[in-house]
């Protein structure tokens, strides 16, 4: 069975966070630059919230607020789901899918932040074994 371990072995471990007394505007940037959708919050080095274009978007544009006035931490998702390395992919999409989520922290057993998966990385995980396993039917079929 396929697990989130899986994920973080072909796409890596990098995990891109803020800070919770950033600012929205300084979060927005960071996520331009890198091109994400959402980073984690991280406070003393625990994880403690993440912070997503959805959370601006309803938080912020919708209710007047300025994101250079407004702090991370007033907005951010706070109490996330999150998933171990052991985690299976299935389990994954099920937990997208039931709390309306498209980013899940990955935490290991002593609860340090070591990735996050996201819905993209999901499906092309998904993808990729499908493909893996048409190839190897067909090679097999040929043979």
């Amino acid at each position: 069975m396929n697990t989130v371990r899986d994920i973080l072995h072909k796409k890596g471990n990098t995990v891109y966070g803020v800070s919770p007394d950033s600012s929205v505007y300084d979060a927005l940037e960071a996520l331009e630059e890198k091109n994400l959708g959402a980073l984690v919050v991280v406070e003393n080095g625990k994880l403690i919230g993440v912070f997503t274009e959805r959370d601006y978007a309803r938080k912020v544009i919708l209710k007047g607020r300025s994101s250079k006035e407004t702090l991370v931490r007033h907005i951010m998702s706070s109490r996330p789901v999150f998933v171990t390395p052991d985690t299976t992919i299935e389990e994954c999409m099920q937990m997208m899918t039931e709390k309306f989520i498209r980013h899940l922290p990955v935490l290991n057993s002593e609860e340090e932040l070591i990735g996050l998966v996201s819905i993209g990385d999901v499906v092309k995980y998904i993808i990729y074994e499908k493909d893996f396993i048409i190839e190897h039917l067909e090679m097999y079929i040929r043979s």
